[in-house]
């Protein structure tokens, strides 16, 4: 996590100030539901929150700490510091540092899942948006780096679309998966505090009760919260990528927008690089590089150990940071991308009519020529297309054998840009609906 990839409302979340804040308010809330079933006196309750205004002082903390070697107490310290010794008495009484951890670690990751949510709203207008643009804009579509039959700009943009779209199903999901607190004590049997109390601090803090926590709650939960993070920054790649692909300069089909007075190269003035397109491949496998160590934090020790603690502080801010500011990036890229049409029919045509080879192979089958027989017939001509850059269809009318199965009109009609795009409508509604 580093300024250069960072957004503020994202980064917020992670300051120790936040923690302290969340911290403070499960204690303070816990406190209130002990007085609420008479477990603590209602004054002392009361005290707890003569602190809500305050702002915790993160350099007092962490100067206790340097003597206590214990973050939680030192934090209760500070926090008795602003209520009085005696009136926080009973603060964090029957309850366990994870209980604060835990529960706070999970409401700042549904934080950061509300923005990314949000993130990739805003993606898939943008994308949305270039899909309808391009509709019927038509390129050639590409199997193994290779020419393969026409398609559509639009359909290009809807693929994406349609994946984003199941992304954010994935994210809310995952932010389900994270909204439980536990306020349980030591090894979750409530032995030193009424399950109330964490029904009520989590009731308030908009999240659901653990329903078993041990000591802590299950990363499970965690795992399946960063390994979406990881399917999102495979996809921020996968978009990329073909960004990547089209702004090269043999193709040409479609570029990132080139601001004005932006260079491309210290070295060579000409230079147009897709770097904001490059940039999201490399943050995407920084996303993609927290979440096995998200699934190595599921094996802990009997009701509890730390060897996830150390892994969470870093992964947490790390990998929430970097996806919020990719999807934002790549929002950016999307709704300024340049389209060049012209360039698009061009590479279509670097091997004229050869896109359409399918079509008569399948005309001759249907005009009774056996598969084998058409496959050898349509592969001879274009071969020569491949070989000797000729015009695949003038190669077909002046093959006898082909003339003779399916006749001079025949051979035109399959050279039909619009047979390839008579079902786009179809595909925009299954992505769209009949918003389009």
């Amino acid at each position: 996590m580093i300024p250069r990839y960072s957004r503020p409302a994202m980064t917020d979340i992670w300051e120790p100030a936040t923690k302290f804040r969340i911290w403070y308010e499960i204690e303070a809330h816990a406190c209130e539901a002990m007085a609420d079933i008479g477990v603590i006196p209602r004054e002392n309750a009361d005290a707890v929150w003569k602190a809500k205004d305050v702002e915790f002082d993160v350099a007092r903390i962490d100067e206790i700490e340097a003597v206590t070697k214990h973050d939680v107490i030192a934090f209760l310290t500070h926090l008795a510091e602003h209520v009085g010794s005696d009136e926080a008495r009973f603060v964090h009484q029957g309850m366990t540092s994870s209980d604060l951890l835990d529960t706070c670690f999970n409401v700042q990751l549904v934080l950061a899942a509300d923005i990314l949510i949000a993130d990739i709203q805003a993606l898939l207008v943008a994308l949305k948006r270039r899909a309808i643009e391009h509709k019927m804009t038509i390129r050639v579509g590409r199997s193994h780096g290779i020419h393969a039959e026409p398609t559509t700009m639009g359909l290009t943009f809807a693929r994406f679309y349609a994946e984003m779209d199941r992304n954010l199903a994935r994210m809310k999901t995952a932010r389900a998966e994270v909204s439980t607190g536990a306020v349980s004590g030591a090894v979750g049997t409530f032995a030193n505090i009424d399950p109330r109390v964490e029904e009520h601090v989590c009731a308030q803090l908009g999240l659901t009760p653990e329903p078993i926590s041990t000591q802590v709650i299950p990363r499970d939960r965690h795992a399946m919260f960063f390994a979406t993070l990881g399917v999102i920054a495979s996809s921020i790649e996968n978009v990329s990528t073909e960004i990547r692909h089209m702004q090269r300069t043999e193709v040409l089909e479609g570029a990132e927008f080139f601001s004005a007075g932006q260079k491309g190269s210290s070295a060579m003035p000409h230079k147009k690089n897709p770097v904001l397109t490059e940039n999201l491949t490399g943050l995407a496998r920084l996303v993609r590089m927290t979440v096995i160590p998200a699934m190595e934090n599921v094996a802990l020790w009997h009701e509890r150990d730390i060897s996830h603690s150390s892994v969470e502080r870093g992964i947490g801010p790390d990998a929430t940071v970097t996806l919020d500011f990719a999807l934002n990036r790549l929002t950016g890229v999307v709704d300024k991308m340049l389209i060049f049409p012209e360039n698009m029919l061009d590479n279509m045509n670097k091997f004229p009519g050869l896109v359409m080879s399918q079509r008569v192979l399948l005309a001759l089958t249907q005009a009774g020529t056996s598969r084998e027989d058409a496959y050898a017939m349509v592969q001879r001509n274009a071969l020569k297309v491949w070989e000797d850059r000729t015009d695949f269809r003038e190669e077909l009318l002046a093959d006898e054998q082909v003339v003779a199965a399916l006749g001079v009109e025949a051979i035109n009609d399959n050279f039909n840009l619009d047979y390839h795009t008579k079902h786009v409508d179809t595909i925009f509604a299954r992505v769209f609906g009949n918003d389009t």
